[in-house]
């Protein structure tokens, strides 16, 4: 009985740490530089097609109307990036709406960030809100991160952005024209 009993918590106990040493693999895989790297969809990609209403009722859709349309995943937290709000009050004054339009989609209800866009200067920017299941077909896991979709549903850029320039420099890429061989892997989400 004893040898038994000795039996089943070594028997535990190797699972236990199997199970840890897997999570830990996990969480390695996750974590770091190189993961953040494979966050988004890769340029010339077809971007998922959504439809959603911001609080006011107006529908907005993806791919969009204009040539280019800026997706930003955020929300209320945006406040703690003064410099992406700088870089995205930049580009709605440098770019009219005929030519981009920006949204900010949350993660759920975005309530919180409805409150907080007017204080940073970005009243009228429409807050979507969005969920989960959208964050993870547009490979989404850190915000604030931006996504820049063409007219044809092709994604033209997509990034982290922690930095004004780094808005300025997706949206100078979103205007690069793909080549073939960046529109060969383009998949339907």
């Amino acid at each position: 009985m004893a040898i038994a009993v000795l039996f089943v918590i070594c028997a535990l106990s190797l699972g236990a740490t199997a199970v840890v040493g897997l999570l830990g693999i996990g969480q390695l895989a996750l974590a770091g530089a190189d993961s953040l790297e494979r966050d988004g969809l890769a340029r010339g990609v077809l971007a998922p097609r959504w439809s959603l209403t911001d609080s006011a009722g107006a529908a907005h859709a993806s791919p969009p109307a204009a040539p280019l349309q800026l997706i930003m995943f955020a929300d209320h937290s945006l406040r703690s990036f003064p410099s992406v709000v700088a870089g995205l009050r930049a580009l709605r004054e440098s770019c009219g709406q005929e030519d981009l339009t920006i949204v900010i989609v949350t993660r759920g209800p975005g309530h919180a960030a409805e409150r907080v866009l007017p204080e940073l200067g970005l009243a009228g920017i429409p807050v979507l809100h969005g969920s989960p299941r959208l964050y993870a077909r547009y490979n989404v896991r850190v915000m604030p991160f931006a996504v820049l979709v063409g007219r044809d549903g092709t994604v033209r850029a997509s990034s982290l952005v922690n930095h004004d320039w780094q808005l300025v420099k997706l949206r100078e890429v979103a205007a690069i024209p793909l080549e073939t061989g960046e529109l060969a892997g383009r998949r339907a989400w």
